[in-house]
């Protein structure tokens, strides 16, 4: 079963029997920080984490889906597929040194360039009659990918 990341909670709702669902009680950062430790342990994006058109600093809300194995391509492909290639270049430029057997190189520098671009962006503070429709922009997003 593949892992959905994420802390939206309408995506918990709705995918906690399709998938196992890691729901963080965080903020954007902390989502692709605890995803940047499961590409470490070797597991793979299967979408990409700053997938759409929102801009980070525009919603705190994100859902990312990863390979259930530690080394292995999910059941809706790989980040590939996804639309994540060239994305953050490729595994060679990383020059990441000292990871786990079976890391998926693609899936760090992709992650890692995630969350660089996330920094450059300034938070904002987003008024809480905003909060559930961008918990459904999440949710279309997430719901693109596993249909």
């Amino acid at each position: 079963m593949d892992i959905l990341v994420t802390n939206n909670p309408l995506v918990e709702a709705q995918y906690s029997s399709r998938f196992k669902v890691v729901f963080l009680n965080t903020g954007l950062d902390g989502v692709l920080t605890h995803v940047r430790d499961y590409v470490h342990k070797g597991h793979k994006l299967l979408t990409h984490p700053l997938s759409g058109s929102v801009k980070p600093n525009e919603t705190p809300y994100k859902s990312v889906l990863m390979s259930a194995a530690a080394g292995a391509a999910g059941a809706a492909g790989t980040a590939e597929a996804a639309g994540a290639a060239g994305a953050a270049g490729t595994a060679e430029a990383t020059g990441a040194t000292g990871a786990q057997a079976g890391t998926d190189f693609q899936s760090v520098c992709i992650i890692e360039e995630c969350i660089i671009t996330v920094n450059k962006f300034p938070q904002k503070q987003i008024p809480e009659e905003y909060l559930h429709d961008l918990q459904v922009v999440d949710l279309a997003l997430i719901q693109s990918v596993l249909q």
